[in-house]
C-alpha cells in the first residue's frame, strides 16, 4: 500500500472511529488484494485492499463475446475483479438472507477500502487440521449452507447503498475460457504441444459436455466455496454456524459447481467416503428434481474445475514465481481424473488419453 492509498485508508478508518488502531498484515492469498487485522480497544476488525490497478477491464452486462475477449480475461470469466462494488453488495444481499457474510463497517469503494466484522480465525481447514474428527459435522453444515442458497431467490442487481452490481450467469464462454488455462499452462508443463488443431478438438468436446450442464435453472453460486473460505461460528444459529469468504466473483449457474469446490478441495484431502453422502445431502435439502442429472453435472463441473485450476497453480508458479503450486498438482490431478472416468466426460477424455498416459493410468477413486 502506497502513501497515497495508505492516506486514503486512515481517512477511511477515522471516519469509522478506528484509527490509530495497530496493523497486523495477513497472509495474503491467490489474488492482488491485501489483508490486515486491525487491532483496538479489544477489539478488531479487518481491512480488504483491493487496488485497481493491474486488472483488466470487468464485464459489461451488454457485452458479447467478442467485446468480452477484447476486454480481456476478467470480462470473458466475469470475475469481479478488484471492483469492491462486487463485494459490498453480494456480502449485503446475503447478509439480508440469513447467511453469515462480514459485516460491513465502512467502505470506500473507488478506493478500494472496506472495513469488515472479523469473524475469526476457525477457518474449516485450520479446525480440520486440529480436530479432524469434526469433518463430518462441518462439511454437513457447508452443505446444508448450499442447499440454503439453492433455495434462495436473488434479483441481478446487488444492492450496497447507492452502488450496484449486476450478478451475470455462468455462461459458456465464461466456462470455456477458464478450462482453456488448462492448455496454456498445464499441457505444455506436462510437455504436450498444443496446437490449433487440439485446441479445437478440445473446444468442441467441452462445449458438448458443458451445454447440458447450462440447462438447469441457475442459483447463486459464489464459486470459491472451500475449506479456506469458510469460517466456524458455533455460537450462531442454523446457515449463519458458517462463515462466508472470498464471494465477490458469484454469478448465477449450476448448484453443482459450489459443491465440488467443496468436496473436491484443491488443498486438502477431504474423505473420499464423504463425497456421496454430502451430494445425497444436498440432493434431499435443495429438493433438486433430477438426482441423475445433477450427479452428472457435478462430474463435469469437478472436470472443468479441475481443468482450470491446473492451469491457474501452473500459472502461479511459472508466471508469478509461487513455486509452491506445484505441490498441489498431484491432488487436483487426482480430482481430475476421478471426474474424467465419468461416462458424461467421455469426449475429453478420448481427446486427454493418447496425450497424458499418467494422468489416466491414476487409480480413480469415485465416479
Amino acid at each position: 500500500m502506497d502513501f497515497e492509498d495508505r492516506k486514503k485508508a486512515e481517512a477511511l478508518l477515522s471516519a469509522a472511529h478506528w484509527d490509530h488502531a495497530k496493523w497486523e498484515p495477513l497472509v495474503p492469498d491467490a489474488s492482488t488484494r491485501r489483508y490486515f487485522r486491525l487491532h483496538k480497544n479489544g477489539q478488531s476488525a479487518i481491512l480488504m485492499f483491493a487496488p485497481a490497478h493491474g486488472e483488466t477491464a470487468i464485464c459489461p452486462t451488454n457485452a458479447d463475446v467478442v467485446q468480452r475477449a477484447e476486454l480481456g480475461y476478467t470480462a470473458e470469466a466475469r470475475l469481479a475483479g478488484n471492483d469492491c462494488t462486487a463485494f459490498l453488495g453480494i456480502a449485503r444481499e446475503l447478509a439480508n438472507r440469513g447467511f453469515t457474510a462480514p459485516a460491513i463497517l465502512a467502505a470506500d469503494p473507488l478506493a478500494g477500502l472496506v472495513l469488515l466484522e472479523d469473524l475469526g480465525d476457525a477457518l474449516f481447514a485450520n479446525m480440520l487440521a486440529q480436530t479432524p474428527n469434526m469433518e463430518t459435522e462441518l462439511y454437513q453444515a457447508a452443505v446444508n449452507l448450499l442447499s440454503g442458497l439453492a433455495r434462495s431467490s436473488f434479483e441481478q442487481d446487488f444492492r450496497y447503498y447507492d452502488h450496484v452490481w449486476p450478478v451475470q450467469n455462468y455462461d459458456l464462454t465464461a466456462l470455456l475460457v477458464e478450462v482453456k488455462l488448462l492448455e496454456d499452462w498445464y499441457l505444455p508443463h506436462c510437455e504436450v504441444d498444443v496446437d490449433a488443431n487440439l485446441h479445437e478438438q478440445l473446444t468442441q468436446a467441452w462445449h458438448a459436455v458443458l451445454e447440458p450442464v447450462l440447462q438447469a435453472q441457475p442459483v447463486l453460486v459464489l464459486r470459491d466455496f472451500h475449506a479456506e473460505n469458510l469460517i466456524w461460528l458455533p455460537g450462531r444459529d442454523g446457515l449463519a454456524k458458517v462463515g462466508l469468504l472470498d464471494f465477490q466473483d458469484a454469478v448465477f449457474g449450476h448448484p453443482a459447481y459450489d459443491l465440488v469446490s467443496l468436496l473436491q478441495d484443491a488443498r486438502r484431502d477431504v474423505a473420499p467416503e464423504l463425497e456421496d453422502p454430502m451430494i445425497q445431502q444436498f440432493l434431499t435439502e435443495s429438493k433438486w428434481s433430477d438426482p441423475s442429472k445433477f450427479c452428472s453435472a457435478y462430474r463435469v463441473l469437478g472436470a472443468q474445475r479441475a481443468a482450470k485450476i491446473l492451469g491457474i497453480f501452473v500459472r502461479l508458479a511459472k508466471r508469478d514465481g509461487k513455486a509452491k503450486y506445484l505441490e498441489l498438482l498431484p491432488r487436483v490431478e487426482q480430482h481430475f481424473a476421478n471426474n474424467l472416468a465419468n461416462p458424461a466426460l467421455a469426449p475429453i477424455a478420448e481427446r486427454l488419453r493418447p496425450l497424458m498416459p499418467d494422468l489416466f493410468s491414476k487409480k480413480v477413486v469415485s465416479a
